[in-house]
């Protein structure tokens, strides 16, 4: 069966906040924003990382805890269930899959 991309999430669907990130580490940490937060406008899914000094480094890691959260998945099967009861292809191909079951080769008709 051949995959199909129905809906894709990038950087721009989400708000993103810097912070200090405090803590151990330092007067470097608690003056330099490297702390980064990113939530999911759609879902409200949040993401967090504080764990380096690259500001990078840890906003690719709280887009990644963004979408590894609870919130982020329930909202992804929900807008995929969403997006597939509109799609036309969908319906073909199951449509296709029903008349493939229903030939004659496939059915067996007992008497009794």
């Amino acid at each position: 069966m051949e995959r199909k991309l129905l809906f894709s999430v990038t950087k721009d669907d989400c708000d993103w906040g810097t912070f200090t990130s405090g803590g151990a580490g330092g007067q470097h940490q608690n003056r330099i924003r490297s702390g980064v937060r990113c939530r999911h406008r759609a879902s409200g899914a949040v993401g967090e990382a504080r764990d380096t000094r690259s500001q990078l480094i840890n906003k690719r890691a709280a887009f990644r805890r963004m979408v590894e959260s609870k919130e982020f998945i329930a909202w992804h099967k929900i807008e995929v269930v969403r997006r597939r009861k509109n799609s036309t292809d969908m319906v073909e191909q199951v449509e296709a899959a029903v008349d493939a079951s229903m030939d004659e080769s496939n059915l067996k008709v007992e008497y009794f």
